[in-house]
């Protein structure tokens, strides 16, 4: 016994993870137990626990099994989209669950998994190369298909994490940075064009100049890429003021909240309020006034960092933030000292995708990211998200204990 805690058993990880669990369940009896006598705490308290069983599991199951079976789990979860799109449950606007036993199963969360493992198990193979176009168009396959599933809910938030896990595996899979660019471009030349003509052409100045630096991959192909950047940034904007104005009023809040401070930018406006209001240690639990007065309508979702970080302060925020860079960087060199490909490629996926919520997530919160509807890791509420997130903590524990395997 001794042995396997020693030798297999990731601490670091568990405990980070639990802490994390921890603050977010304190987070959210505080967000809602007036409002609703605390029924979201122990629901939120009950996914917690099964996340905890199946995180034990996940760690606990073969690593070749997992790999062999990435693929037909994949298309296997596909199916759980599909059926959303047929017979989900809509809410807010997206058709996004399914209803099993009298509890909402958002699918996208768990599709997350079978497509990392997916993935991983493709450009882990012998016979595939992440530098070669063919085999990296058929990865980019396996990404494609959830995310056209997921944006036909619609979830615009959840498709593009998607992408955030897909990029950085395909640089630590090998891929050139030149193929990265041509993949991520056209996303963010589509953005600032809709910003305005200096957030353009800041874009193209950098785009211009990463593909310079890299012009000995071919200039011509380099000159083509910059060349349809240019003509995707026109024809956007051209499509952009086509638009009835109620969408491009939704676009350019999307893009910046401020431009409706009591309609859709109501909430980040709120969220620096009660962010800046906790001070250094913060207003005590429970006693957060953003928070206990419902000035952030669903604050126990998307703006759980509010909650810390009104009641504890900065200290609490720090706290937070630290757990989430202890497991980031946990993340990092299991994927590093990992002698398996599959197993390495996996723990790149997970941290990439951590990365993106807590970024984008805290980011919305104190108003330098779009509202996306992006929940935080461990901390925000939701049963499917919390118990795909410590599923996932659990497959960073099997690379753990498998770390010397070939």
């Amino acid at each position: 016994m001794n042995t396997f805690f020693n030798e297999y058993f990731d601490r670091v990880t568990f405990f980070t993870v639990l802490g994390l669990v921890g603050i977010g369940l304190l987070s959210v009896y505080s967000a809602t137990f007036d409002a609703y006598e605390g029924r979201d705490f122990y629901r939120q308290l009950l996914w917690a626990g099964i996340g905890f069983t199946l995180m034990m599991t996940m760690m606990l199951l073969p690593l070749r099994w997992m790999q062999r079976s990435a693929l037909p789990l994949f298309f296997a979860s596909l199916s759980l989209l599909i059926l959303v799109l047929l017979v989900g449950k809509r809410v807010y606007g997206s058709q996004s669950w399914l209803g099993v036993a009298g509890l909402g199963i958002q699918p996208s969360e768990f599709v997350k998994i079978t497509t990392m493992l997916a993935v991983a198990s493709y450009l882990s193979r012998s016979d595939v190369k992440a530098t070669d176009l063919k085999d990296l168009t058929k990865a980019s396959i396996l990404v494609a298909l959830p995310i056209i599933l997921i944006m036909l809910q619609p979830d615009f938030g959840t498709s593009l994490t998607f992408l955030a896990m897909f990029i950085p595996v395909l640089y630590w899979a090998g891929a050139s940075k030149f193929l990265i660019i041509i993949i991520i471009a056209p996303a963010f030349v589509a953005a600032a064009s809709i910003m305005g003509t200096t957030p353009f052409l800041i874009v193209l100045l950098l785009l211009g100049g990463a593909l310079w630096t890299m012009r000995n991959e071919n200039r011509f192909v380099a000159a083509l890429v910059f060349g349809a950047n240019v003509v995707i940034g026109f024809l956007v904007q051209i499509i952009y003021d086509k638009l009835p104005l109620y969408q491009q009023k939704r676009i350019a809040t999307f893009l910046d909240p401020n431009n409706d401070p009591l309609g859709a930018g109501y909430n980040v406006i709120q969220a620096k309020v009660a962010i800046g209001s906790g001070g250094m240690f913060g207003k005590g639990f429970m006693r957060g006034t953003q928070t206990q007065l419902s000035f952030i309508p669903k604050q126990w979702t998307d703006f759980i960092f509010c909650v810390p970080a009104e009641e504890f302060g900065f200290v609490g925020g720090v706290v937070v933030l630290g757990l989430f860079a202890i497991l980031l960087y946990r993340g990092i060199h299991l994927a590093s000292i990992a002698k398996n490909k599959f197993s390495s490629l996996v723990a790149i996926a997970i941290v990439s995708l951590f990365a993106f919520h807590i970024f984008v997530n805290i980011g919305m919160s104190v108003g330098l990211m779009p509202v996306i509807g992006i929940p935080l890791p461990f901390l925000s509420y939701g049963g499917s998200s919390l118990v795909s997130y410590m599923m996932m903590a659990g497959l960073l524990m099997n690379v753990y204990a498998n770390r010397k395997e070939y």
